[in-house]
């Protein structure tokens, strides 16, 4: 075998002696730990839903009168019926006649009393009813690794065990 050929044979035997020796010594330090204890961290959440309301409520109907507007539309009503008739003076007579008369009847129609009368509804409205909720946000766990307790948190159940990583600092 040429030199180089033998060269580059012996970096890839050894390349690939060191890649499982890297990889064991990597998961090496990654080991399994028993969960002794696993508790739901609550939280409470106000939830809202919305709903109807509904009653029945007594409704006061009107009917009649013409209101304080009477007069006024009686006055006009009347002044222009007044000054379809007369001539020259006996006109303007006639339109002041036809005016007065006319505010008098439209007050007098105005102070009619009114007819009332009531009746039951239902009267429904929307509102926003609220409950409390409790939420499971995390998880507080207690493991055992090699003889000591240690705890965590987690955003998940993680069942019997546990993945943990043993790293070794120098102490200095």
């Amino acid at each position: 075998m040429k030199p180089r050929n033998l060269l580059l044979a012996a970096g890839l035997f050894g390349t690939a002696l060191a890649l499982p020796l890297t990889a064991s010594a990597y998961d090496s330090r990654v080991h399994y730990a028993d969960v002794t204890q696993v508790i739901p961290i609550q939280q409470t959440h106000r939830v809202s839903y919305p709903s109807q309301e509904c009653r029945n409520e007594q409704v006061v109907h009107r009917e009649g009168g013409y209101g304080r507007g009477g007069m006024l539309v009686g006055g006009a009503v009347g002044g222009i019926a007044g000054s379809r008739f007369g001539g020259g003076r006996g006109k303007t007579a006639a339109t002041v006649a036809g005016t007065l008369l006319g505010a008098t009847v439209g007050d007098q129609l105005s102070r009619t009393p009114e007819r009332s009368y009531t009746t039951t509804e239902r009267v429904c409205h929307n509102v926003d009813r609220w409950y409390d909720e409790e939420r499971t946000v995390g998880y507080r766990v207690q493991y055992r690794f090699r003889g000591d307790t240690y705890w965590t948190e987690m955003d998940y159940h993680p069942g019997d065990t546990i993945r943990v990583r043993q790293d070794v600092t120098p102490l200095g």
